[in-house]
């Protein structure tokens, strides 16, 4: 594992690192060790308090940050269905027409070439020619072809 202070490499540990760097996993790894040493004298009492204080500081600043970046992650998408709202209202066509089956607009030129191209059809050449020729996938040439001989 990697030295968490020099945040060359994340540890195998880390749960996640974020681009707000302060408040990765490695920073409150280090944030959760001891501030300051315990001497062996009666004020570490005084210390392990302060140290406590350190801890519970880091882990509520933390918290924090999650919450403000989950809050703006929730405006974000207010702010988008909002939008989204503005557009159909100002007659914008969201999304598919329910309904409406999708073409892809190279069908209707790739069935074209199919039947001047293919020896079943007008043309003189073979399946892979045609495949070749007009650049489609195998699959997809087959499926229009099949498509062209249900319809005849």
């Amino acid at each position: 594992m990697s030295d968490c202070g020099t945040h060359s490499h994340p540890p195998d540990y880390f749960a996640l690192t974020l681009k707000e760097h302060y408040i990765d996993t490695c920073v409150y790894a280090e944030n959760m060790k001891d501030k300051i040493e315990l001497q062996g004298t009666d004020e570490d009492e005084i210390f392990k308090g302060l140290n406590n204080y350190f801890r519970r500081l880091a882990a509520r600043q933390i918290r924090i940050a999650f919450e403000q970046s989950q809050k703006e992650v929730d405006d974000l998408h207010q702010r988008t269905r909002e939008g989204i709202e503005t557009a159909r209202l100002n007659g914008k066509q969201i999304g598919g027409v329910t309904g409406k089956p999708r073409i892809p607009k190279m069908k209707a030129h790739a069935k074209e070439e199919i039947i001047c191209l293919s020896k079943d059809f007008e043309g003189t050449l073979s399946d892979g020619e045609c495949i070749k020729l007009i650049g489609i996938h195998r699959n997809t040439y087959y499926k229009y072809k099949k498509e062209l001989k249900s319809s005849k």
